[in-house]
């Protein structure tokens, strides 16, 4: 269930996480993610990777820290779906031309404000196997 004007504030929410996150923003980023939150991704071998707010956040910070460039801030927003205080936002997301483009879905809950509670990253569908999750009708 979406309506117009949570759709917006979840919208500048996630513009807000994109920008910060994007730009090592470490001081911001406190405040838009949840204490536990984790970011789960495949690795090279298709198993699942977990990876803890700390760890995430270390990262960020080393690049910051270290003088990276900001990443890029290219997304789309797929879909935002809330349900009461919890809503389930897919974003397509390139963080730079050298990186190949993901999915996010980024699970957030709204407490005093809107956090992500967490995230899944996925490769960017092949448009060859996109929509097939479910294999061919055997019968009809």
């Amino acid at each position: 269930m979406s309506d117009a004007s949570s759709d917006l504030e979840i919208t500048e929410f996630i513009s807000r996480v994109v920008h910060d996150g994007s730009n090592y923003r470490m001081d911001a980023m406190e405040g838009l993610y949840t204490g536990d939150m984790t970011i789960l991704y495949p690795d090279e071998n298709g198993s699942i990777t977990r990876a803890s707010r700390s760890d995430v956040f270390g990262e960020f910070a080393a690049r910051g820290r270290n003088g990276d460039s900001p990443l890029s801030t290219e997304y789309r927003i797929l879909h935002i779906e809330r349900q009461g205080d919890l809503a389930t936002a897919l974003l397509y997301r390139r963080m730079s031309d050298e990186a190949a483009p993901f999915l996010y879905e980024l699970r957030l809950q709204y407490r005093a404000q809107w956090q992500v509670c967490g995230e899944t990253v996925t490769p960017w569908p092949d448009p060859e196997v996109a929509g097939a999750f479910l294999p061919p009708r055997q019968n009809g």
